[in-house]
């Protein structure tokens, strides 16, 4: 018997050493979870309410893209943009999703493009695009969040 509490004592005191196992500090969990999070890519991106419905992430984003290009298309198809630049069929607009699910339209032009008034097209991109339905942010681990992405938009359909 004696030796069984010799025995169970030297097994208590060695034992403590697995108890004392090191907390990570905030500052290591943080810089570990940052690392880990992929800040290319959204949960879920930007929505409209004809896309809520469908389930896969790259058809939803699909939907979402097809009806926003249309959109534009339609408000853009009977503008002066074709009479001014009747040789200008596709531009490219830069669309960012605010997280407070505000839009904003910035046309994309070459850096050596002299042929446009950029400011004058610009102007005229802000005027149209106004009254968009209600879009739904894109989402980043629970909250909402800015996103850009650019728009092929076609304005002369042959």
């Amino acid at each position: 018997m004696k030796q069984f509490s010799l025995f169970l004592v030297f097994i208590l005191f060695n034992s403590c050493q697995y108890f004392d196992k090191q907390i990570p500090s905030e500052k290591e969990l943080l810089q570990k979870e940052l690392k880990s999070i992929n800040w290319k890519e959204v949960d879920e991106y930007p929505s409209v309410v004809d896309c809520d419905k469908i389930e896969d992430k790259k058809q939803r984003q699909q939907c979402f893209f097809e009806v926003l290009t249309q959109l534009i298309q339609e408000k853009l198809c009977n503008d002066t943009l074709a009479m001014l630049y009747p040789e200008l069929d596709t531009i490219e607009v830069k669309v960012t999703v605010f997280p407070n699910a505000t839009m904003k339209f910035e046309p994309q032009f070459p850096k050596d493009s002299v042929a446009y008034d950029t400011v004058k097209i610009d102007s005229i991109l802000k005027a149209r695009l106004v009254d968009f339905p209600k879009i739904n942010p894109a989402i980043k681990r629970g909250l909402p969040v800015k996103t850009q992405f650019i728009l092929p938009v076609i304005l002369k359909v042959e």
